[in-house]
């Protein structure tokens, strides 16, 4: 395995909508940053591309022909990951451990806001024989499950709340932020019902952006930049597709995807080596099934130690500093990138008001979700393994 870090950041967004600028707009402004960021030239000095992109969300087939020129890749490698970009960073993460490529592009972006038949989208993906049929909004799984790990862990719906409120306090202090709010634990759990026992304020509402990452092997990483953050461990993992034989109390597909980061980052102790950590809250109890899955707690401990504050901002384990999904607004493909965009930020020391001090080594993890069980963890870090 070779050594690579990612080298150059570069985002637009986020915000509830864009209508004003297209998706290649979006693209072409973030990659302009992230290139500036890296000092590099697309044209010269980068040898792979990666775009993640799913042609539902589109409304176009085979996507990436729409992609190439506001990133500068025409006529070059490029590399579709139809996927979530945390996935899609693993790609550019493995390009360059083949030892082919010494500089990968990593793409993914949001126009959720064009999406005029969103749940209709989401419903196509369940199984057009036992599941597809059933009807309604897609996001009763989701209530299903809520209800199911609450039941499992003897988790409270304030606890859940809790994560809402703290959140979305959060992203006050984040400029990408597209969904920033004070509210209490009361004004989620009085919050319009939706997916029982789902609120309207558990659930992430969308966001329109971009973020682009440059990421070089080690050769090319010390040359472009004093300051590389590697990428110590990376996995992912997709569990059963049928939900009618998953355990619904637990996300496997994220305890599988962070065994395999832990395994390769060399991280024993999760808690006492994970520094913070930017994980997948598209509904509020999925921040605290999460953190279990990923071994930063106990099973049933999740909610508990957000009631108490110990996930806040200023505590032992801050939990989503950027404001997470809830607080930035759920991205379609780009939302695992937000996590390892906020992670990237905080490792360099550039996260502002919300900067957690003396910071090495942070986690970001994704799940794709409803209907899936696919996930990804990756871990980021200013130290080599």
């Amino acid at each position: 395995m070779r050594d690579a870090a990612i080298v150059g950041v570069g985002c637009t967004g986020f915000k509830p909508i864009t209508p004003e600028v297209s998706y290649k707009e979006l693209m072409f402004e973030a990659a302009t940053r992230a290139y500036e960021d890296a000092g590099v030239n697309p044209r010269k000095d980068i040898d792979a591309f990666v775009t993640c992109a799913e042609d539902y969300w589109e409304g176009y087939s085979i996507f990436d022909e729409f992609v190439p020129d506001q990133l500068g890749a025409a006529l070059r490698h490029l590399f579709t990951v139809t996927a979530d970009g945390l996935i899609g960073l693993g790609t550019g993460y493995m390009l360059i451990c083949t030892g082919e490529f010494d500089t990968v592009v990593v793409e993914a972006h949001s126009k959720a806001s064009e999406l005029l038949t969103y749940p209709n989208i989401v419903a196509h993906a369940f199984d057009p024989v036992f599941n597809r049929p059933l009807g309604g909004h897609p996001y009763y799984f989701a209530g299903l499950e809520m209800a199911r790990f609450m039941h499992d862990t003897r988790t409270t719906r304030e606890q859940c709340a809790q994560v809402v409120v703290k959140n979305k306090k959060n992203a006050l202090l984040n400029s990408c932020a597209a969904h920033a709010a004070n509210v209490t634990v009361e004004d989620v759990i009085n919050s319009e019902p939706m997916f029982d026992p789902l609120n309207r304020l558990d659930i992430s509402p969308h966001a329109d952006g971009c973020i682009v990452m440059v990421l070089a092997s080690y050769r090319a990483a010390k040359k472009l930049t004093d300051n590389p953050i590697w990428i110590r461990g990376i996995g992912w993992n997709s569990d059963t597709s049928w939900p009618e034989t998953r355990d619904w109390g637990r996300a496997i597909y994220t305890e599988k995807a962070a065994e395999m980061a832990y395994k390769l980052a060399g991280i024993h102790s999760p808690r006492r080596e994970i520094a913070f950590a930017e994980v997948d809250d598209e509904f509020s109890y999925k921040e605290l099934q999460h953190l279990e899955a990923l071994k930063l707690c106990g099973k049933g401990e999740a909610g508990k130690l957000t009631e108490e504050g110990v996930t806040g901002r200023k505590s032992d384990l801050p939990v989503n500093v950027s404001g997470g999904l809830l607080g930035m607004g759920y991205a379609l493909e780009s939302s695992g990138l937000q996590r390892a965009l906020e992670v990237v930020r905080q490792l360099r020391g550039e996260a502002g008001k919300r900067q957690i001090p003396n910071a090495k080594t942070g986690l970001a993890q994704i799940w794709r979700g409803v209907p899936t069980a696919t996930g990804a963890v990756a871990i980021l870090s200013t130290e080599m393994k």
